[in-house]
């Protein structure tokens, strides 16, 4: 993520490029068998092994008014109520009489309303909140994860949900908000300490409901939201580019996806110059650009929908040196990737009818005598020279090869994902994500499943004339403008020239990858931003259809 711009003097430099002919028979030739699991590396193993050991709290579901002995089965028990409390429903409440005196002596407004306990022998810890059912899913979700933290103070044990006093309809979403404010809060963050971080939340049990829910849908978010957040909070030497080549690898034999690792050489024979500048500084041949396919029915079928996600291991800024403070969480600079797969891995646990295909460009930016330089010029794998004017703005020269070999697939709609410009946070703030399209009338339809979803976005227009400040002197476009205004919009019609112009394009600049505090129902700095919404945007909102036929 880059957060500096640029200066500028020019030499040129580029490898050859190879000729398009060529590049097709490379890339058509490339073997997409099934993969096995095979433990290709006991690090990679071993972080899979973590992620799945942290695996979602099982969910049990009760119908019908609860009773003493459901009650009796309970640790904690999270009571959600009506804004307003109809006189007949304190009946239905527990101690409903205690609960009523105890919530008057409340400030207005505070949440919980109410802390006390039951008495029955468990003793269970009873927290009550009140929710207005017109607020926005944000909101509900924020507090979702308020009172789920107020829930989960004490030791781990069973976590009950009774929305109490609802419609069908506000109960059903009520409770799918709260189970992933709770599914979210039960996830164990990787750490590395001598003593085991324990889980908050051993079981989850959703009470007094009218009927059974299918739950899978959200479900899958958070366990795409999780495998999200825990890849990203991976420190750089545990998740290096070889050990998440791995463990994608095995991951793709576990779930059935077809996998595909184009490694430095083969890249060097596509003629992917952008990506292999940002490599050229590793010490080894680790980088890649990997490409995964979910196919629900005929192996060979053309992607209906492509995923593509920045992974920077590690980015230092380059020759750009970044200073320290914002090296330091630098570890987070793949986040795009692991989102991009999170969704994958959401979309896989719900049967998708839709051909998905995932690529993710992973290599770290480092600096050293063989790394690349402000004013060298490259050729990206499409044809096109760029004049490098910062290498801290590496995030979009990955990515540019990776959108080209994404477009040779012929998808209808492809969405990238990045922590890409420092300037996106500076315009929205870490609460939001900035979107930009080269399908403008999609920006109601992003703005709406942002809303929807929780994880809120925020539109920006992008082409010809800010590319206007990208046009150079020695080759086809500049990396960035020199003077740093907008880049997010520049970045985003950089990444523009390397779209092919018949495939809808959405690029997320995530700048609400990380949040202090959490955001939304996700109680972590690291957010996982992405997962819901792209759910949204493709069940909800059909963008695979919506975008293509517009």
């Amino acid at each position: 993520m880059n957060s500096v711009r640029c200066p500028a003097r020019i030499t040129a430099r580029s490898k050859p490029h190879r000729p398009r002919a060529v590049q097709r028979v490379l890339f058509d030739s490339a073997y997409y068998g099934l993969s096995r699991a095979k433990k290709v590396s006991t690090q990679m193993s071993a972080l899979l092994e973590k992620f799945q050991e942290n695996g979602l709290p099982k969910v049990s579901q009760v119908t019908g008014s609860p009773v003493a002995k459901t009650m009796a089965g309970i640790d904690q028990l999270l009571l959600i109520l009506p804004a307003r409390i109809p006189a007949p429903l304190w009946r239905k409440i527990p101690q409903g009489s205690k609960v009523q005196v105890l919530m008057r002596r409340q400030v207005a407004g505070a949440q919980p309303s109410v802390r006390t306990r039951l008495t029955n022998k468990r003793q269970t810890a009873l927290i009550v909140g009140k929710i207005d059912t017109s607020l926005e899913a944000f909101e509900i979700l924020s507090l979702a994860r308020k009172l789920v933290s107020a829930a989960t103070s004490e030791k781990a044990g069973t976590l009950g949900i009774w929305v109490l006093g609802f419609d069908d309809a506000d109960q059903k979403r009520l409770i799918a908000d709260f189970l992933a404010a709770a599914l979210a809060a039960a996830f164990v963050m990787p750490a590395y300490k001598s003593k085991a971080t324990p889980s908050r939340i051993r079981s989850l049990r959703l009470i007094g409901l009218t009927n059974r829910l299918d739950l899978d849908r959200t479900l899958a978010e958070a366990e795409g939201n999780n495998l999200a957040r825990f890849l990203t909070a991976l420190p750089a030497n545990k998740l290096d580019a070889f050990s998440y080549t791995g463990l994608i690898k095995e991951m793709a034999g576990k779930e059935g996806w077809q996998y595909k690792r184009y490694g430095v050489k083969e890249l060097e024979k596509l003629g992917a110059g952008a990506f292999l500048a940002v490599a050229q500084g590793n010490d080894n041949d680790s980088a890649a650009i990997v490409r995964l396919r979910y196919r629900p029915g005929d192996q060979a079928m053309t992607p209906a929908l492509s995923l593509v996600g920045k992974g920077i291991i590690f980015d230092t800024g380059g020759t750009n040196l970044k200073p320290f403070a914002s090296m330091l969480d630098m570890h987070i600079d793949m986040g795009g990737s692991a989102v991009a797969l999170g969704t994958l891995l959401a979309a896989t646990r719900l049967k998708l009818d839709t051909p998905i295909d995932c690529w993710l460009a992973i290599t770290e930016n480092r600096t050293g005598p063989k790394a690349y330089k402000s004013q060298d010029v490259v050729t990206a794998l499409n044809g096109k020279t760029i004049q490098t004017i910062h290498t801290d703005a590496e995030g979009r020269m990955a990515l540019a090869d990776a959108l080209t070999l994404a477009s040779q697939a012929n998808p209808d709609v492809i969405i990238d994902y990045a922590t890409l410009t420092g300037a996106c946070m500076n315009a929205v703030t870490s609460r939001y994500s900035g979107v930009f399209t080269n399908r403008p009338n999609l920006h109601p339809v992003l703005r709406k499943s942002g809303r929807d979803s929780g994880e809120r976005v925020w539109p920006f227009p992008i082409g010809k004339e800010f590319r206007e400040e990208l046009k150079s002197e020695t080759a086809d476009l500049k990396q960035c403008s020199p003077n740093g205004g907008g880049d997010h919009i520049l970045a985003a019609s950089f990444l523009e020239e390397f779209v092919d112009e018949k495939i809808a394009w959405i690029h997320i600049d995530l700048s609400a990858c990380t949040r202090k505090g959490g955001l939304a129902h996700v109680p972590t700095d690291i957010t996982g931003f992405g997962v819901r919404f792209s759910v949204n945007l493709i069940i909800d909102k059909d963008v695979v259809h919506s975008a293509s036929s517009k």
